[in-house]
């Protein structure tokens, strides 16, 4: 079976987000003085072919922890989805 992971990576809530904080900085530069707290993460999606939904979930899961994200600063989750 064919499986569609969609995964979000984003930094720990207890790490600063310099990139985060710099586009909020520059948004009052664009008018918009109504939002705060912005973070930024990654967006990523795949394909992945397994037997069924808990292999493939054991799939995305060591994907994300071996190179997606990087454990010491970022979390992820995903949603799976069959294709």
């Amino acid at each position: 079976m064919k499986f569609n992971a969609a995964i979000n990576i984003m930094p720990l809530k207890e790490l600063l987000d310099p990139q985060g904080k710099t586009v909020q900085k520059n948004m009052a530069n664009i008018g918009i003085n109504n939002i705060s707290g912005i973070r930024i993460g990654k967006h990523i999606t795949i394909e992945v072919e397994a037997n069924d939904e808990n292999e493939a979930k054991a799939t995305v899961d060591e994907a994300c922890k071996k190179m997606f994200a990087n454990l010491i600063m970022e979390s992820y989750e995903f949603e799976l989805t069959p294709a």
